[in-house]
Order: structure tokens, then C-alpha cells, then sequence
């Protein structure tokens, strides 16, 4: 067959779908990358491929256990993916119509928190500033104080000022908003954690571990400003580096157009 009689055969349905399915791809594939599901996703093609290869090997016992294992791998990448399918499906659930308001939404918080950071380092004032991303933090905003005020940097000082009632805690924002304050957070149990580092970074690490959120911490002793994000913490933030990392996960990730919108 010529290539030309080859390129009649094909409608328009068959491009839409060639199409579609490579979006699909694509996506997925952006969803984890970077992320320990990859590695998990390296390790399910290894053994479909193995299994595979015990096929045409005619290896009757390596190909019944596999054929076995991969019976069960729809239950187990349910489990395995939880969190980048609850990820993945917040962010389809998304507007794009609003992509462009809510990215100068993010913008307006990354100042905000910003500032207010600067300004509790500088004093050796602990603070711990968690910002929503995709993945809903309802259930640790119900154990705290419930606020839903405007976000502002006058507000962020006075609720981590020392011996206020809301000091304590979390401040939780939520859709451009101070949703709660004296929020109680899972703490890390992770052993690379330095123990010279105490609650509040173990918090900013668990919530950053259990949830996609960002976490800003300012340390009571030292004054050093850290960000956790994705089960990692990175310490030693100045004001130009902390605005860079909450443009990037605020805004550029999260959107894109918009954010290349702004920076052009």
C-alpha cells in the first residue's frame, strides 16, 4: 500500500483519536512526573514486560504468577495512586475560564504572605502559613478557628504576634482568603528530619507529605524562613528566593497561561 492510498484510508475520526489519546498521555505522564509514582510506573512496565517475555519463553510458572500479580494491578494502582488521582481529577475539575483571576489571586497571596514572612523573621516570630493548592484542606481547617477574612499582612502579623489567642497553629489559606488560624497539622515522622527542628516544621512537612499544600514556617529560634512542599523542606529562604518558590508553585505550575501571561 502507497502512502497516499494509506493517507485516504484515514477520516478525521481516526486524527481525533490519535489526538485525544496522545492528550490523555501526556498528561498522565505530566501528572507524575517527578513524583515517586513514576518510579512505581517504571516498576508495573517492568512486569508487564517480563510477563511478556515469560510468554514467549513459554516459562508456564513465571507467567502464571505474573498473570496473577496483574489481575490485582487495577486494585493496586487505585491504591499506589490515590493521591495523584485525587490530584489529577481536582485539577480537570477546575474552571479554565478562571484561570486567568485566579492566577492574580495566587499572585496577590504570594505577596501578601511575603511580606508578612519578612517581616515575622526579622523579629524571630514563629509563624506557619499554610497555602491550599488542588487538593482540599477542609478537614484541617474545621480543627482550627475558622476566620474566612481577607488575606492581608497586617492580618498574618497580628495572628502569629506572641501571646495572641491565635498564635498557635496554623493559618490556613484558602482561595485567596485567611479561611482559619490555630490549625492543628499531622507532624512528619520522617527520620531525615533534623531533630534540631521542632512542631512547626514537622507540621509544615506533614501537611506537605499528606496534601500537595504549601507550607511556609518561620523559626521561633533562628528566624530562618523554610518552605515544604511534596514531602520536602528547604530551609534558608530569603524574601527574593520565598517569593520565587510561591510564584513557581502558585502560580506557574498550577497555571500556566496565566502565568506566562504575567511574567511577559
Amino acid at each position: 500500500m502507497s502512502p497516499t492510498e494509506f493517507l485516504r484510508l484515514i477520516t478525521w475520526r481516526d486524527l481525533l483519536d490519535v489526538v485525544l489519546v496522545s492528550t490523555v498521555i501526556y498528561y498522565l505522564l505530566l501528572l507524575v512526573r517527578g513524583t515517586r509514582a513514576a518510579q512505581i510506573l517504571v516498576g508495573i512496565l517492568f512486569v508487564g514486560g517480563a510477563y511478556y517475555l515469560a510468554r514467549l519463553a513459554e516459562l508456564t510458572t513465571l507467567e502464571t504468577i505474573l498473570e496473577r500479580f496483574l489481575l490485582l494491578l487495577p486494585f493496586a494502582i487505585l491504591i499506589l495512586f490515590q493521591h495523584e488521582i485525587r490530584r489529577g481529577l481536582a485539577n480537570f475539575g477546575r474552571n479554565p475560564f478562571w484561570r486567568f483571576s485566579a492566577a492574580d489571586q495566587e499572585a496577590s497571596v504570594t505577596n501578601d504572605v511575603v511580606l508578612a514572612v519578612t517581616s515575622l523573621a526579622s523579629r524571630n516570630t514563629g509563624a506557619l502559613i499554610v497555602v491550599e493548592r488542588l487538593e482540599g484542606l477542609r478537614e484541617y481547617i474545621e480543627n482550627g478557628i475558622r476566620l474566612d477574612a481577607v488575606l492581608s499582612y497586617d492580618l498574618l502579623i497580628n495572628i502569629f504576634t506572641p501571646e495572641t489567642p491565635l498564635h498557635d497553629g496554623a493559618a490556613i489559606v484558602q482561595n485567596g482568603k485567611l479561611a482559619a488560624a490555630a490549625c492543628f497539622l499531622p507532624l512528619s515522622s520522617s527520620p531525615e528530619l533534623s531533630k534540631e527542628l521542632g512542631s512547626r516544621h514537622r507540621a509544615a512537612l506533614g501537611i506537605s507529605e499528606e496534601t500537595d499544600a504549601v507550607a511556609v514556617v518561620v523559626s521561633e529560634e533562628t528566624g530562618e524562613v523554610s518552605v515544604a512542599y511534596g514531602g520536602v523542606i528547604e530551609s534558608g529562604l530569603d524574601a527574593k528566593a520565598l517569593r520565587q518558590r510561591l510564584h513557581r508553585l502558585l502560580v506557574t505550575e498550577l497555571y500556566p497561561t496565566a502565568g506566562a501571561r504575567r511574567e511577559g
